[in-house]
């Protein structure tokens, strides 16, 4: 399997709720690094393994919106780096605004598992 396919998977799986298969792809010491915009974060947003993930983010999408989803436009990648271009779909609780805002992730992958995460999102619509 090339990276983009194990990339390709991992979004497969989010979208169809099955976490535990999106963590067996991640390394065990995985760095997310969540933007910082997100109304969740209330750190640095960098979170190191997926137990950490699971807690400080794929658990607070519920608790901060309805209907979060991942809408992917484009996967592409070149020897370790994969991108994914696309928007995230939902409604912002506290606010009632429903958001389609753009957004980019880069992923590493070292050995077929996903090292690094980098977030890049339009917060102010998620957020407005």
């Amino acid at each position: 399997m090339t990276n983009v396919d194990v990339v390709k998977q991992a979004y497969s799986n989010f979208e169809t709720g099955n976490v535990p298969a999106v963590l067996a792809l991640f390394d065990p010491q995985i760095e997310w690094c969540e933007c910082k915009g997100m109304p969740f974060v209330k750190d640095d947003g960098i979170y190191i393994g997926p137990e950490a993930i699971v807690t400080k983010v794929f658990m607070n999408l519920p608790v901060y919106f309805d209907g979060f989803n991942i809408a992917v436009n484009e996967i592409f990648g070149v020897d370790n780096k994969v991108v994914m271009v696309g928007y995230y779909q939902g409604k912002n609780k506290a606010t009632g605004h429903p958001f389609k805002a753009n957004a980019t992730h880069v992923w590493t992958l070292k050995d077929g598992k996903m090292t690094h995460f980098f977030q890049a999102v339009d917060a102010a619509t998620i957020n407005g």
